[in-house]
């Protein structure tokens, strides 16, 4: 990428772990869930993944320069991933965010040395989209809008990664892809080469019940602005997860399988669980975003 330590950054990206979660799902047995340990990325989530493909992506195509700043909105981990492959490149790095995001990443945010701007709340991930757009709209000579919810970029990251490494890690014998809608790139992209490989495969998507939740990074489709990269014709089903499900399957997780994860990681398994639970049989696979380590602020502990 241009950069000896943006280089040995990159090669850390991806080849995640593939946890089985036994004592969770031993009910649902003979069901086997597997979760994708995305905390294993360099900057903490699964979101490296996109952040480095769309960087990488702009910087060849020249839209990406020294001279100009990578401007994005994010409810915290695109913009973490972005600002630590900015500081590792040296591109400067400003990100449009809720000011409701938990203290923890405003805190690792600063820490890379990254320029923040904070939106209303109430308005949520939508409200720091429309900001970050009127940004660009006002001085677009001096942004490169990286705008994750539709970049392909973003998606084809995990149609050329994630879904292979689940392929192989499986061995092909995943039955079920489960995984929450934000940009809706890890879903998306994905779903899209599982059902290259198999179109027998089963995709679930999960998102929040209401447009007001506590499930940091989750979008609820119907209210929400929706991605350009998202392809609502993609799931054959589609879960509806509240917020005290997420917070009860991310405290279980961490008291039954040592797994301290988010909110959003205990709702993809409480999701895949769900789906477990009306199986025979079966593989599931679903996507842990990131640890617990930026949510410990949070009550819900």
């Amino acid at each position: 990428m241009g950069a000896s330590l943006g280089s040995a950054l990159a090669d850390l990206v991806g080849n995640t772990p593939l946890i089985p979660l036994t004592r969770i799902a031993a009910h649902v047995a003979p069901v086997e869930i597997y979760a994708k340990a995305e905390w294993f990325n360099p900057s903490g989530s699964g979101k490296d993944r996109a952040a480095l493909n769309i960087v990488r992506t702009a910087i060849q195509s020249g839209h990406l320069t020294k001279e100009k700043t990578l401007l994005d909105a994010t409810s915290g981990n695109m913009g973490i991933a972005y600002a630590m492959l900015g500081a590792a490149l040296g591109y400067r790095i400003r990100l449009v965010i809720p000011a409701s995001v938990t203290p923890e990443r405003k805190i690792i945010l600063n820490a890379y040395g990254a320029d923040m701007i904070f939106t209303d709340p109430m308005a949520g991930s939508d409200g720091a989209i429309e900001k970050a757009r009127q940004l660009y709209a006002q001085s677009p000579d001096a942004f490169f809008y990286a705008n994750q919810y539709d970049n392909d970029a973003n998606w084809l990251a995990h149609y050329h990664g994630t879904a292979e490494e689940i392929w192989r890690q499986t061995e092909g014998r995943i039955t079920h892809f489960v995984a929450a809608l934000g940009t809706g790139g890890t879903f998306t992209g994905t779903g899209r080469r599982l059902r290259e490989l198999n179109p027998k495969i089963r995709l679930i998507s999960l998102q929040p019940d209401s447009p007001l939740n506590a499930i940091e990074g989750w979008k609820h489709m119907p209210t929400a602005i929706k991605p350009q990269i998202y392809d609502p014709a993609l799931a054959d089903e589609n879960i509806e997860i509240t917020t005290e499900e997420a917070h009860y399957v991310a405290r279980q997780l961490a008291r039954e399988e040592g797994l301290f994860v988010s909110p959003s990681a205990g709702g993809a398994v409480a999701g895949a669980l769900s789906v477990a639970e009306r199986l025979k049989e079966g593989v599931i696979v679903t996507i842990l975003a990131d640890a617990g380590y930026k949510y410990t602020s949070e009550r819900f502990w």
